[in-house]
């Protein structure tokens, strides 16, 4: 099965500089970067094994992951003003 991998840097490589300060200077940036890389990695691993999980739970997990993400993005848009 071919996985899309959906790291931070990975999805917004223009912020790198500022994913790298804010996960080390930011708390709140940090804990939700680890919740977000958490549930990815359990995600891809889900699917690179195709493992027999639920439909209706894995893409509950997507839509968390993409309410992380936007978040994140929300966090990195405000650091960039």
């Amino acid at each position: 099965m071919n996985v899309e991998h959906h790291d931070l840097h990975h999805e917004f490589p223009e912020y790198a500089a500022t994913i790298q300060a804010l996960k080390l200077g930011d708390h709140h940036f940090g804990k939700l970067l680890d919740e977000y890389n958490g549930l990815t990695a359990q995600i891809e691993e889900l699917e690179i094994k195709d493992a027999p999980v639920a439909d209706p739970l894995l893409e509950d997990m997507k839509k968390l992951r993409l309410k992380l993400k936007d978040e994140l993005y929300a966090l990195l848009q405000a650091h960039k003003a």
